[in-house]
Formats: C-alpha cells, sequence, structure tokens
C-alpha cells in the first residue's frame, strides 16, 4: 500500500501521530502543486492520499485520473473541495477527520488585538529606534460585525462582548431569530453591517454563491478607521478591491489569514510592502487552524481512518 501526505508545509505530519501501525510505503509531500498534469504524474501511484484541508483541490478531472487511488482522508469533518460524487464514481472511500473548535476564533482575535494596538509596527520599533512610536486603540466601546454567525461566529460574538464591544451580524441566509438567540444585531444587508462595525470579521462557508461577496461597495460602505479581518477563506473577499479600499482608507486597516492563491506568491499584489511596513495590512500564512493540538488530532484520526478502511470498516465517511 502506497500512501502519500500532501501539503506538510512545515514537515509536521510524522512527529504529530504515530504511523508506526501502518504496513505502507509512505511518502510526505510538503510542496503544493497546482498543475493537473504534475498532480497526476505526482500521485498517480498512490492507493492512499492524505489531504490538508483544502490545500490540494481534488475535483473529479483529478479523481479520474488516478485509477490507483482507494481511499482518500481529509483532515477536519468536511472538504469542499473534493469532488463526493466522482469519487463514489471511482470506488474511492472519502473519510475526514474531527477538529477543534475555537483555533480560528483565537486567531482572528488575536489579528484583531494585533492591528488595534498597533503591535507589529510597535514591536518593530522597540528593535530599531528603541522605543514606541504611537496610539494604539481599546476594543472596548466599539462595534463587532460579523459576516456570518455559525459556530465560529458565535464564538467570535462571545469574544467581543467579554471585549466590551457591541456584535451585529449579516449573512445571506441569517436569521433574526438566530441573532436573538446570541443577543446580536441583525443587519439586512451587508453594507449596513459594514458601515455601522468598526470592527469587521469574516466567518462564512465558500461557495460559488459566496466567492466574491465582499467587494467595492462593501469595503467604500466601511467607517473611517475600520478593521478587516478574514480568517475564513480569501476569495470570500475580493482581493483588488479590499486593495483598492485600504489605498483610499476603506478598511483603514486589514488582517489576512487566507488567500485565493495559496500559499501567497512571493509577487503577489497583496505583499504591499508600503502598507505592510505601516501597520495597515497584517498578513499571516493559513494559521487558523494551524496548531500542535489540531495537527495532532488531524494526523491521528488519518491514521485511524486508514486503519479502519484496511479493515472493512472506515469511520467518518464523507461520501
Amino acid at each position: 500500500m502506497k500512501i502519500a501526505v500532501l501539503d506538510d508545509y512545515a514537515n509536521v505530519s510524522q512527529e504529530v501521530a504515530d504511523w508506526s501501525a501502518l504496513a505502507g510505503d509512505i511518502t510526505v509531500f510538503r510542496d503544493t502543486l497546482t498543475e493537473h498534469a504534475d498532480l497526476v504524474a505526482r500521485l498517480m501511484d498512490f492507493d492512499v492520499i492524505c489531504m490538508m484541508r483544502e490545500r490540494t483541490p481534488f475535483p473529479a478531472t483529478l479523481i479520474n485520473s488516478l485509477p490507483n487511488l482507494k481511499l482518500l482522508v481529509t483532515s477536519g469533518p468536511r472538504n469542499l473541495s473534493i469532488d463526493l460524487e466522482a469519487a463514489t464514481a471511482n470506488n474511492v472511500v472519502v473519510c475526514g477527520t474531527e477538529s477543534r473548535k475555537t483555533t480560528t476564533s483565537e486567531l482572528a482575535t488575536l489579528l484583531i488585538l494585533s492591528l488595534s494596538r498597533n503591535l507589529i509596527p510597535e514591536t518593530q520599533a522597540m528593535n530599531s529606534i528603541g522605543w514606541q512610536t504611537g496610539l494604539g486603540r481599546d476594543l472596548h466601546g466599539l462595534s463587532l460585525g460579523l459576516i456570518g454567525l455559525g459556530k465560529i461566529g458565535a464564538q467570535m460574538a462571545s469574544i467581543g462582548k467579554v471585549f466590551g464591544m457591541s456584535v451585529g451580524a449579516w449573512s445571506p441566509n441569517l436569521k433574526a431569530d438566530r441573532c436573538a438567540e446570541l443577543d446580536v444585531t441583525c443587519h439586512s444587508t451587508l453594507e449596513s453591517l459594514m458601515s455601522a462595525s468598526d470592527v469587521v470579521s469574516v466567518h462564512m462557508v465558500l461557495s460559488e454563491r459566496t466567492q466574491g461577496l465582499i467587494g467595492q461597495s462593501a469595503f467604500e460602505a466601511m467607517r473611517e478607521k475600520s478593521i478587516f479581518v478574514n480568517t475564513s477563506r480569501g476569495p470570500l473577499a475580493d482581493e483588488k478591491a479590499l486593495l483598492h479600499g485600504l489605498e483610499k482608507g476603506r478598511p483603514w486597516k486589514a488582517g489576512l489569514d487566507v488567500y485565493g492563491e495559496e500559499p501567497l506568491p512571493l509577487d503577489h499584489a497583496l505583499r504591499n510592502k508600503a502598507l505592510i511596513d505601516s501597520g495597515h495590512l497584517l498578513l499571516s500564512p493559513h494559521l487558523g487552524y494551524v496548531t500542535e493540538q489540531t495537527w495532532q488530532i488531524f494526523y491521528s484520526q488519518t491514521v485511524e481512518a486508514i486503519q479502519a478502511w484496511k479493515n472493512g470498516q472506515p469511520v467518518r465517511v464523507l461520501n
């Protein structure tokens, strides 16, 4: 049995779980390939492929091109980048893992605090000129706007209240009773939410319907000195519109953990040195779920899923 572990950027998959029980040849790939032909050439001989979330999508065209593939194991309880119908048609079993529930909301809060208190420029000043250069801003008394009020959005609502923020929310299908349940102001439009919020944080699932959901009109509606944070999925926001908005001061600052193309190319427009050096743009390399505890769950349950499949009793089957 030949097993491929994909997109292990930090090269930790074999450290955080015990793979020794698997009687197979395990190959770990640290880089991400994007071209179909390159992926087929790399993965052609593997029986089992272990995925790290959506880092490498598995559409029907790829699944149909891998005749030896029998099992796909994805980290997390769902993965919309896998064509489950194609997997089923090719007799490929798809299994998932559990995930920790607070990891992404912790990072979103970290980005908000870092931008609000001007943390990165101030620490850089500490190392260069020796001391502080400006003023930060308290969260207490500000308004937090949430695009999406699912599990993570609800966590963010609670966190915002702990800091003394008022909280509002909007999403295409958000119901007033959901907002009432969480004591959150319900907005009827995205522009209404953006114009009422000092800090906006995105927590929605990416789909064809939500791609590019946050565009120019939404950013233009933002307040002066507003902060925009996206730890959900990059394509939810129009990156060109966001850069244009930052140049115009709406939003005032932005923190991004997710991007339309990952890893983010070194020559990408978002790597705007002027915005980054001034503290108006904070980029992190998709750290939302990248923690030791989460990785232990992902990879230990990946090993468990492979063993269960070998024994004819697959677990957490997604198709």
